[in-house]
């Protein structure tokens, strides 16, 4: 039997093979990495050149390399000199095998690096994490059993190689025949017993290799099913000694002014942050998320300034841009950005890796503690609540005791009872924090609710800005009105210096305020609609129930002013009113008597 008297083939295509996946693995990730960040038509001609040998029959991809190391080659005859001979050697062999292998590891390897959340990673860069972190803790172990997979089928592929071997290493008994090789010596001798058994040992080999890839796949789903809750690095209690904010010369203020162009406008973004937080408000895709990627350092304004606490993090004059991970700004995404793979723990300590580890096990449980998730501590993303997913998320940004701090719609997710409760909480925390804040929302009554000033972005324009009240009060614009929760907002004219004329409502309005020659609409809104003022009272007009809206404590009616509405006649304004008024209004007869105060109107342009 063949492998009694020659076991050669099999040590030299194992030795083959694991050489050339070792080499192939490196080789494969340093170019999916690198591939994972190119952009443009440029990609498409480097990866068509990387993925060449997959698709080139393997006698082709043999031929140039017997071209490229072959002993006439410019190559070849400079290895020469130093008494180094490729061609027709052991490493010939790992050369066409690796070459040959490559592209089903960069390929799949950059499958799962594309499959990987980038959020996760802008993540890891604003908690300080730099590239070769972000590399090693994330993206790669996220990507892990793509990677796996790539190194597996490069095995096989390496395995089974036969024609660019053959162009490049021969058939030489004892130092280059692999079993392929081997398998067609003895087809072509009529050994064919040989070659079966060549055949067999191939067919086992590979076998055993998948199986191994399973079996280490079900086992890692079996470890993470079921965390071990016993067990954690971090200490009982709170320790004694604390480890405070670090207070830097800094007067807690954000300075931004910053321009980009997008696909459908320009943004330009002007805003100052104190201590306190600062709302952006705006309708999807005005560009407050972008806004926030610019001040974190995860876009790039195309020009402009931010500067924190008189630290300069980017000036486009003066071309410096502090990369996120040296900005020392948190960032809580909308969807929490939580690393799947490490506990809530390891999460809250993402940032700390380089902190003691006595005074990083404090501070990840002094911020477990506060948030009130401590018996979460050694359970995964997967296993924990949306509200508790937030909670995580803002534990892990105040853990780093940032210099300021970004919030994108952290609310979003959350169900009305869970987003109160997570308000207050994320109130608490903020209390003591003495940096700026950002946050980022599109509903009107959370940017009330948690911020003093407001900046309103529309198309990527700011419209309005100032402290909330000031805002809500007085909007200039029919743009910031809206987006500021005004819903009866109607086009009107100047007729005097306290005079409009509203033509759909069929009426003039007196005001208190002075109007303007620009002025275009006039607002009101609809909790500011009264009813049964004294006869007599300006802007008091009939008016009649058209239909209601019914919601747990008020009641949202659409009036008509001045007649009985007509069959599909629709309405002129809405009022909201609490249930006690609208048990009062409806046992009223109709009209009912309706007023819009002057002093409530908001004179409007645009």
């Amino acid at each position: 039997m063949i492998l009694s008297t020659d076991a050669s083939p099999l040590i030299i295509s194992l030795a083959t093979t694991c050489t050339a996946t070792v080499a192939t693995f490196f080789l494969g990730m340093v170019a999916a990495r690198v591939m994972y960040d190119v952009r443009g038509g440029l990609r498409a001609w480097i990866d068509g050149i990387l993925t060449l040998p997959l698709v080139l029959p393997p006698t082709v991809v043999g031929f140039f390399l017997l071209l490229i190391f072959g002993r006439r080659s410019f190559i070849g005859r400079a290895l020469e000199h130093v008494g180094v001979t490729i061609a027709f050697s052991w490493p010939a062999t790992v050369i066409a095998a690796t070459v040959i292998a490559f592209p089903l590891m960069y390929r799949t390897t950059l499958g799962a690096f594309e499959q990987v959340n980038p959020t996760l990673l802008q993540a890891a860069r604003t908690l300080g994490a730099t590239e070769w972190v972000v590399f090693r803790r994330v993206l790669l172990p996220l990507a892990g059993p793509g990677v796996v997979a790539g190194a597996v089928l490069a095995f096989a592929r390496a395995l089974g190689e036969f024609g660019a071997t053959l162009m490049l290493a021969g058939n030489i008994p004892g130092r280059t025949q692999t079993m392929p090789i081997a398998i067609f010596s003895a087809a072509e001798g009529g050994d064919m017993h040989a070659a079966l058994v060549w055949v067999v040992l191939i067919v086992i080999l590979s076998l055993a290799i998948v199986r191994l890839l399973n079996l280490e796949k079900k086992n890692r789903v079996l470890a993470r099913a079921e965390p071990d809750l016993s067990t954690t690095d971090l200490p009982a209690q709170l320790p004694a000694t604390t480890f405070p904010h670090q207070e830097s010369e800094s007067t807690g203020t954000l300075e931004v002014d910053l321009e980009r162009s997008l696909e459908n406008f320009t943004l330009r973004v002007v805003l100052g942050a104190r201590n306190g937080a600062v709302g952006l408000l705006g309708p999807s895709g005005a560009g407050k998320s972008m806004t926030l990627r610019m001040i974190a350092g995860l876009s790039t304004p195309d020009r402009g300034r931010i500067v924190l606490n008189g630290r300069v993090l980017f000036d486009s004059a003066g071309g410096r841009n502090i990369p996120a991970a040296g900005r020392r700004i948190g960032v809580v995404f909308q969807d929490y950005a939580l690393f799947p793979h490490l506990t809530v723990a390891e999460n809250v300590g993402f940032g700390l890796s380089r902190a003691p580890k006595d005074e990083r096990n404090a501070r990840i449980w002094k911020q477990l503690e506060s948030m009130g998730i401590a018996e979460l501590a050694n359970r995964y993303p997967r296993q924990i609540s949306g509200g508790q997913r937030q909670r995580v998320a803002i534990a892990r940004c105040m853990a780093m005791e940032p210099d300021a701090l970004l919030l994108d719609e952290p609310f979003a997710a959350l169900d009305p009872h869970l987003r109160r409760r997570t308000e207050e909480q994320l109130r608490a925390t903020l209390a003591g924090f003495k940096g700026p804040v950002v946050f980022v929302t599109h509903d009107m009554e959370e940017a009330f609710r948690f911020c003093s000033e407001l900046l309103v972005l529309d198309n990527g324009q700011v419209i309005a800005s100032g402290p909330k009240h000031k805002l809500f009060e007085t909007p200039r614009t029919v743009a910031a009105a809206r987006l500021t929760g005004c819903k009866n907002i109607v086009a009107a004219r100047r007729v005097g210096s306290d005079c409009v004329e509203v033509e759909a409502w069929e009426c003039r309005l007196r005001t208190t305020a002075a109007v303007l020659e620009a002025l275009t609409h006039v607002g009101v809104r609809s909790h500011q609609v009264a009813f049964q003022k004294p006869a007599g009272t300006d802007n008091t007009f009939p008016c009649w129930l058209v239909s209601t809206s019914e919601a747990p404590h008020e009641m949202t009616l659409y009036l008509r002013l001045h007649a009985q509405p007509l069959p599909g006649q629709l309405p002129h304004l809405q009022a909201d009113v609490t249930k006690d008024v609208w048990r009062q209004l409806s046992a009223q007869p109709q009209p009912w008597s309706l007023t819009l105060d002057p002093e409530r109107l908001l004179l409007l342009e645009g």
